[in-house]
């Protein structure tokens, strides 16, 4: 007969000297203790607090990916539109002190073949773009950073491309640094070299690159195909043998009885 468990105040702890435990009065420490929940067992319990302890950090650093910032990266813009179609005239100039809050200004300037001088085509300053070129006038909108005047992408965006655009198209980039007793400017300027065609032409790096992209997917599915083969022959192999070794086991097994039961009936 098992005997029922005592309740909260009848619980001791080992004396301090090493003794029995004291039973008959309440343990003044063993009052601060309580009965475990029931189905939770100490193992448990010290498991679901480690749990705890780690997802302590994944929480912290999902509250921290909310403050995080895209990065930043500098790539040249394509030199080859099509004629009535849309082009995108990339600028990016990446900000190299990136906790500095800055403002910045974006001017392009075009300058056709024949010309030498560049002309004025478009200005972005407080999160307002002005067109200067007529030619240009409804056929360009802004297509860089928006909500900012930190600006770090200063792209804009051709509308119904004309062969009369083909020429230099110049980017400046005029950056204002703030810092706590002065300010600091610098200037980056770049340039693209545009050309107008009828219609759009793969190079040939661009053709051997899908034509081997093509090959290699091929190839894979061949191998993964021979794969399967060869895997389905080796196991279907293994199976056989495994029967073979099974069936010699049975008859071993089989005859032995028949020689016990033989032995037995020539005993009586």
């Amino acid at each position: 007969m098992s005997s029922s468990p005592l309740p909260w105040w009848r619980w001791t702890l080992p004396s301090s000297s090493g003794g029995e435990e004291e039973e008959g009065r309440p343990h003044p420490e063993s009052q601060q203790l309580r009965p475990p929940l029931p189905g939770c067992r100490v193992s448990v319990c010290l498991v679901s607090g480690a749990g705890m302890l780690l997802l302590l950090p994944l929480t912290l650093l999902a509250l921290q990916a909310g403050l995080c910032r895209g990065a930043c990266v500098e790539v040249d813009s394509d030199t080859e539109a099509v004629a009535n179609e849309g082009f995108k005239l990339g600028c990016i100039s990446c900000k190299m002190r990136a906790e500095v809050p800055a403002r910045a200004v974006v001017t392009w300037e075009f300058r056709v073949s024949e010309d030498q001088n560049f002309s004025l085509l478009y200005e972005y300053e407080e999160k307002r773009g002005d067109i200067l070129d007529p030619r240009f006038e409804e056929r360009l909108d802004w297509n860089g950073s928006k909500n900012t005047e930190d600006l770090q992408d200063g792209s804009i965006y051709i509308l119904n491309v004309t062969f009369n655009d083909t020429g230099t198209y110049r980017c400046t980039f005029r950056r204002t640094l703030i810092y706590t007793n002065y300010n600091f400017e610098n200037y980056t300027t770049k340039l693209i070299h545009l050309h107008v065609v009828p219609k759009l032409t793969r190079s040939m790096a661009s053709i051997l690159s899908e034509v081997m992209m093509y090959v290699s997917i091929i190839g894979l599915q061949l191998w993964l195909v021979v794969e399967m083969i060869y895997c389905y022959r080796k196991i279907s192999a293994a199976g056989e043998e495994a029967l073979r070794e099974t069936e010699a086991e049975y008859l071993a097994v089989a005859s032995e009885s028949k020689e016990n039961c033989g032995a037995v009936q020539e005993a009586e």
